[in-house]
């Protein structure tokens, strides 16, 4: 618990004790939990020669309290277990690392039949380590491939991956990306509805919809919908004066996202839990800032 919060809930309850139970509501005396609670990152950002266990010892000590995979991947996962263990640092979840390469919206079925059995794969590999989501990202819009197909065709794959994600108890949780689709929250939150499934639901990136929205009013239109969160920025003036790609090259609580209005959204719907770091990768010292950026996120009100 940060410790203003404590302090903040010591005195209420003090002067509950003054007042009586009639001088205090018992909403007022309970303090709501921060919409961010758990800090994560993703593992491709942690650069540097160490093992598995030393990078996870130097992710603890920087107070991440868990860091995300890519899944499938080569490493062992006896020593990604070991050091989870040894450390306490948690692993809440794994990205798919196939669906850009073989999207579900592929108009070919033997490729999109290698993003569903590989995201087979992440939702077994994500209970093995104790987690609760795999990322994924949906499907891909280009000239190739039609906005209608790519939304019937990957709804049909993800229903198809519903038996192993009941199975196994992991949630498919669909990331909004700069993939030319479901590109407005009424749209992005109906997706979902259609699949009808409480497994299956969002993996928002706050930073993403700064381009061409505000992440607040999606997170007011996806609510529940919303199982964890990606952290980014966004700077629409390096946009204007140096390309669309440019603006993520700004550092978290250094662009446009208006992180008190998201964090007053995130309080609205109730969602309190996971927070992830997706932003480059860096040695230790780079990573201690990007941990001390999101505590500034956390607090932001």
């Amino acid at each position: 618990m940060h410790r203003r919060i404590f302090v903040k809930n010591t005195a209420i309850l003090a002067s509950a004790a003054v007042l009586g139970t009639s001088g205090l509501s018992a909403e007022a005396a309970v303090t709501p939990a921060r919409p961010m609670t758990k800090k994560s990152l993703k593992w491709g950002m942690v650069k540097g020669d160490m093992s598995i266990m030393d990078k996870f010892k130097m992710l603890k000590d920087l107070g991440f309290d868990g860091v995300e995979l890519d899944s499938p991947h080569t490493f062992n996962s006896k020593e990604i277990l070991a050091a989870r263990d040894k450390t306490g640092l948690e692993l809440p979840g794994v990205v798919n690392s196939v669906h850009w390469k073989s999207p579900l919206s592929d108009p070919n079925p033997a490729t999109r039949a290698l993003c569903v059995e590989s995201m087979k794969t992440a939702l077994n590999d994500c209970k093995m380590y104790g987690g609760t989501t795999v990322l994924l990202v949906p499907a891909v819009v280009n000239q190739g491939i039609s906005y209608q197909e790519a939304y019937e065709r990957s709804q049909a794959e993800i229903r198809k991956l519903l038996p192993t994600a009941e199975k196994t108890g992991i949630k498919i949780a669909l990331e909004n990306v700069w993939n030319n689709f479901l590109l407005s929250p009424m749209e992005a939150a109906r997706y979902v509805d259609e699949i009808n499934h409480p497994l299956v639901g969002w993996y928002f990136d706050v930073g993403n919809i700064v381009r061409y929205g505000w992440p607040e009013h999606w997170i007011e239109v996806l609510g529940k919908r919303i199982m964890k969160l990606d952290i980014k920025e966004y700077s629409r003036k390096k946009q204007a004066d140096e390309g669309i790609w440019k603006g993520f090259e700004v550092d978290i609580m250094d662009g446009d996202c208006n992180w008190p209005a998201v964090n007053k959204a995130l309080a609205k719907i109730g969602y309190s839990g996971w927070a992830s770091a997706e932003v480059k990768g860096g040695d230790r010292a780079w990573l201690a800032d990007v941990s001390a950026r999101m505590d500034r996120v956390f607090a932001a009100e």
